[in-house]
């Protein structure tokens, strides 16, 4: 099956998407694909593919050839770099993640129709209580952090996951030379889909902001308070009438914000990037964990559920893409396989080329 490193991911891409297909024919509720950063997920991916083959190449050519020559060096390079095969990779790796995306969507979309009459969110408020001797942790940051400044850096932060999904999965595939790493990322990143629309009906809550929003109303207006607004809106509309044009899209227990984070720095740690770059991810991973608890997003057990999801996305795709046992290639010890020497210079493309993309 590894003998290629996106088979996993189809067989994955067509369970979640057949599934999707089923229950929405079951329930009578057309399959609708949600809109987010640049628009349709059909569009932004490709087109986030695009601009980073642009950035890889153009630059390069520059250097090459100078500014002149660029549109012939360009030519040459991807004559050189970019043949069919490597194309198909990176196609396979958009299109897996978009199914099993836009397939998850739908499925959390299906939830208040398939297990509305159980919540768990009270049994989840009082795990609250019990970690937190007694306390709410949201009150508890909101006197800690203050709710001024805190809340726009926090709602910042939390936000910007939605374009960093995209962004980051076009980075990896474009600028890696190496298949099986933009293979692993693609699988890491869509079985967070696949095991957070599993996690949502095993446990399904709506989280504290949504169950106890009085514990929030001290909160700014900020766009985490618009973007929660607009959530129970169109979960309102959703519940009047599924067939109609809006998205259910409210669900606690796991976090994804969490797992897909913890799935990038796992990813950029165990692939050896450079450690500017995975501090930037821890932290950007501590201001995301901390955002979801602020804003009432989740419960802690929804946070330490994401985290699991995570570390189990990178480690299954790291199986099924043939990565197992990969290590830092900085402060290795052992004495790696030979094998492993032409996996980790291959690394090389994507650590320069993440390092140089500018901070903001």
């Amino acid at each position: 099956m590894r003998r290629w490193p996106y088979t996993f991911l189809v067989i994955v891409s067509a369970l979640i998407g057949i599934t999707a297909v089923v229950l929405s024919q079951q329930l009578g509720v057309p399959l609708r694909d949600p809109e987010g950063f640049l628009g349709p997920a059909y569009v932004r991916l490709p087109a986030l593919a695009f601009l980073f083959f642009a950035l890889g190449i153009i630059p390069q050519a520059i250097r090459r050839s100078g500014v002149k020559q660029a549109p012939r060096a360009i030519v040459e390079i991807m004559r050189a770099e970019w043949s069919w095969t490597r194309v198909l990779n990176i196609m396979t790796g958009l299109v897996g993640f978009y199914i099993c995306y836009v397939s998850y969507r739908n499925i959390k979309s299906y939830l208040p129709l398939i297990r509305e009459d159980l919540l768990f969110d009270h049994d989840m408020l009082q795990l609250d209580h019990f970690l937190m001797f007694g306390n709410n942790p949201a009150p508890i940051l909101h006197q800690l952090l203050g709710t001024t400044v805190t809340a726009e850096v926090l709602a910042t932060a939390y936000l910007s996951y939605l374009p960093l999904i995209p962004i980051t999965l076009g980075l990896v595939l474009t600028w890696s030379r190496n298949t099986s790493l933009g293979a692993w990322y693609a699988t890491a990143l869509s079985l967070n889909w696949v095991l957070g629309a599993a996690s949502y009906y095993v446990l399904p809550t709506l989280g504290p902001a949504f169950f106890q929003p009085s514990m929030f109303v001290d909160l700014p207006d900020s766009s985490v308070t618009s973007l929660q607004n607009a959530l129970f809106q169109n979960g309102a509309a959703f519940k009047a009438d599924p067939t109609g044009k809006d998205i259910y899209g409210i669900a606690g227990f796991a976090s994804l914000h969490v797992s897909v984070v913890v799935t990038a720095c796992m990813f950029f740690s165990r692939t050896g990037q450079r450690l500017a770059i995975r501090v930037a991810g821890y932290i950007f991973l501590l201001m995301t964990v901390l955002a979801t608890i602020y804003f009432g997003w989740h419960y802690l057990a929804d946070d330490f559920a994401g985290a699991l999801i995570g570390w189990v996305a990178v480690s299954l795709g790291a199986w099924a893409t043939g990565n197992r046992g990969r290590r830092r290639r900085r402060g290795l010890e052992e004495n790696p396989a030979e094998e492993e020497d032409d996996r980790e210079d291959e690394a090389d493309d994507l650590d320069d080329a993440i390092g140089s993309v500018p901070a903001g």
